[in-house]
């Protein structure tokens, strides 16, 4: 081996590590792969912007693009409304099976948002036995379309820089639809194992409240229980903020100073109730933004106020609403409410300005479960015509020999031109961490090349495989991917499988497609881990699940699973 071939596989090493270290931040991890392999001349800026490029690149790119207007039309609202009737075992099939065929053709991150709201609140079935596998049956349905998963376009763009056509519409779906039906029939029969959540305290017990005690208040210099502050409808005080101080548990003989800031749990319904008090104003109450009408969000993903506190955000500015209230299912929160450092995931209660409505930022940043609704979601024609427009353009890349790239870039043109999608929002939700991610694995994939790595790693699989089955590499491989996904997420460990998996079928000189499929479908395949899928990070805050949790249901759907595709997938695209 060269030196250049040692430092290339210590760059993949590095990677690996990296991503693993540094899972929430992928994009990152991978733009310093892309300057290391530059750096070292594995490749040229010339390789660079050919990936970047890529066709299938640029077809995941238009996908998440005209996704926006998509979330924005009433399809998933419909479809929530008309989950819960008649008896639980219809219900839980209609909102399973329907999410899966969902997921199939939008982003199962915006199908679990929608839904999580209504299964939460459901009266027939508890919620702690339907949230996992809502989040399970949408990673699978994701796996049913060349669409219905950034994993299977991620494998896509990687298959056609190898200068393969790439996969058709529907090349997963026989094998996704598997999958479904194997799993669906053991996450009903292990549903029953999950914990039982009780409703109320889904939805009152977990919110975090702030009060400052003003100067001239008539608290000051009385205690806890003198001033009627430890007997309060559905509000319970857990702690006080005393010049940065944290004083808890508060006990009913302390004494409330001015400007103590009083943190309370409870009902968010009756946050209205501490304004009896005299001098104690809520963290919302600044401005006059305080409405009896409040706003309940979720803080998405790709949020621009993830990772930071509201303070830094500037919160109040940005969307015109204040946070009354934040909730994190599975982890309490401590502390001023200014200070708490917002995740994905985060539910917040809004009380909104008369201009929170129309602000262009919310689709980018939240999931707006109840309340009032953004001026921007799509309704009368333009609803329809994003819905239909959709479906004709992939019914047309299916139908004749027009690729799927040509007919969203005129989807996406009819979107811009009807105002169902703006220039300025698309700028602002640009995908650029997915981009990266995806160059980087390109740029990854073809200094490998560059280097003679790849042509050693055929040569030398050939030659120890020799004579053994192709199943058993085959097999490995998936396995690998699969592990992969639980620690480095689904996007990364597609990208990173994908030139290893590639060159094994190539020094076997067989058919690259089957691998191809064992990296596509083992990297959708998180199940056991809540970090995983962003599916599972949301159900894992919405349901207040611990990791066990995961674990001992997970595990059996992951084994069946995998046992399912490594026995299917040689069957429909054979060595």
């Amino acid at each position: 081996m060269t030196i250049e071939q040692w430092l290339m596989i210590g760059v993949f090493i590095a990677t690996f590590i990296s991503l693993i270290k540094y899972s929430q931040v992928p994009e990152r991890v991978f733009s310093v792969t892309v300057l290391l392999c530059l750096g070292l001349s594995f490749v040229n800026v010339d390789d660079i912007l050919t990936n970047a490029v890529n066709p299938g690149l640029v077809t995941l790119v238009l996908l998440v693009l005209c996704s926006f207007a998509f979330e924005r039309t009433s399809i998933l609202r419909r479809l929530s409304a008309s989950v819960f009737n008649g008896s639980k075992v219809k219900s839980t099939l209609r909102l399973l099976l329907g999410t899966a065929f969902a997921s199939a053709l939008m982003s199962n991150t915006a199908v679990v948002a929608t839904l999580i709201s209504t299964v939460k609140n459901n009266k027939l079935i508890n919620a702690g036995k339907l949230l996992l596998p809502l989040s399970y049956v949408a990673i699978l349905g994701g796996t049913l379309t060349l669409v219905g998963t950034s994993t299977n376009l991620i494998v896509n763009s990687l298959l056609i820089k190898q200068g393969h056509e790439g996969f058709s519409f529907f090349d997963f779906s026989l094998i996704g639809l598997t999958g479904l039906v194997v799993c669906l029939v053991v996450i009903i029969w292990r549903s029953k194992s999950l914990p039982m959540l009780e409703g109320d305290e889904l939805t009152t017990n977990d919110y975090l409240l702030e009060a400052e005690v003003a100067l001239n208040s008539s608290l000051v210099g009385q205690s806890i229980e003198e001033n009627g502050l430890r007997n309060l409808d559905s509000l319970f005080l857990v702690e006080i903020v005393r010049c940065g101080k944290l004083i808890s548990p508060v006990t009913p003989d302390e004494i409330v100073q001015a400007k103590d800031r009083l943190i309370f749990s409870g009902d968010i319904s009756k946050v209205l109730t501490l304004q009896q008090f005299d001098g104690l104003n809520l963290f919302a109450e600044q401005d006059d933004l305080l409405r009896d009408n409040l706003t309940e969000v979720l803080v998405k993903a790709d949020s621009t106020i993830a990772g930071k506190t509201l303070k830094k955000a500037g919160f109040r500015a940005r969307f015109d609403a204040a946070v009354v209230a934040v909730r994190r299912e599975g982890c309490a929160l401590s502390g001023k409410l200014g200070d708490i450092v917002l995740q994905p995931g985060d539910f917040l209660v809004l009380a909104v300005g008369q201009d929170f409505a129309t602000r262009p930022n919310l689709s980018k940043n939240f999931y707006i479960l109840s309340g009032h609704q953004a001026d921007n979601m799509l309704s009368g024609w333009r609803d329809h015509s994003t819905v239909w427009g959709f479906f004709a353009s992939i019914m047309v890349s299916i139908s004749t020999p027009l690729p799927l790239l040509s007919c969203l870039f005129v989807y996406l043109a009819f979107l811009i031109f009807s105002g169902s999608l703006s220039v300025n929002e698309i700028k602002r939700r640009f995908p650029l961490e997915i981009w990266m991610i995806v160059l980087g694995a390109l740029t990854l994939a073809t200094a490998i090349e560059n280097t003679g790595l790849a042509d050693m790693i055929a040569q030398d699989i050939e030659a120890l495989l020799q004579g053994k089955s192709v199943y058993l590499a085959f097999t490995v491989i998936f396995i690998l991917t699969i592990i992969m996904t639980e620690l480095i997420t689904n996007s990364a460990a597609a990208a990173l499988a994908f030139p290893v998996a590639y060159n094994i079928a190539l020094g076997l000189g067989v058919d690259p497609m089957p691998f191809m499929m064992a990296v596509a479908f083992a990297a959708s395949g998180s199940f056991i881990s809540p970090y995983g899928y962003q599916t599972n990070v949301m159900v894992f805050n919405a349901g207040n699940y611990q990791l066990i949790d995961y674990i001992r249901f997970g595990l059996p759907i992951s084994i069946i699973y995998s046992a399912a595709m490594i026995f299917i997938i040689p069957i429909i695209f054979p060595f």
